[in-house]
């Protein structure tokens, strides 16, 4: 299993280039899944349905599930990479946007127009920039919109 982080700063197009690399690999024939985090608090559950009273009760894990769909919800403290991969079917390739700091390898997206410098500068665990400019940084740059490209440096890690 490949794991490879999409970071960058607000706006960078982390979003669009994760949804892009999904539809470029599993086009290949590979199994992706993904990992979104996000600093806001959410909640996909709301008083009054029977998984948020199975949760209110005490229930470690709740799954609900539907003919095509099934949603697990875990109250967890401060999850690591490691433990959310744990939970994951075996896949090719796992994508995980939104964690910027970490021992896991990582490509920033990165545009000149968020007025933000590249995180690749200060980080050089950072394994490459794909920008829309120059980012002056020491690591490889990938053009953001060429997806092959950044797919093939993917799978080449």
């Amino acid at each position: 299993m490949i794991l490879m982080g999409i970071i960058g700063h607000k706006n960078a197009g982390k979003t669009t280039l994760t949804a892009a690399l999904v539809r470029e690999l599993t086009g290949r024939g590979l199994t992706v899944s993904t990992l979104k985090r996000t600093h806001h608090a959410i909640d996909l559950d709301r008083p009054g349905t029977d998984t948020f009273a199975h949760r209110q009760a005490g229930a470690a894990q709740v799954i609900l599930a539907t003919d095509r769909r099934l949603a697990l919800m875990e109250e967890v403290s401060d999850p690591t990479i490691e433990h959310l991969l744990s939970r994951l079917a075996p896949c090719d390739v796992v994508l995980a946007e939104g964690w910027k700091r970490g021992s896991h390898p990582r490509i920033e997206a990165w545009r000149p127009e968020t007025g933000q410098p590249p995180l690749a500068r200060a980080d050089a665990t950072i394994r490459a920039v794909a920008a829309t400019g120059d980012p002056g940084v020491a690591q490889p740059v990938l053009p953001l919109g060429d997806i092959a490209a950044i797919a093939d440096f993917i799978c080449s890690s």
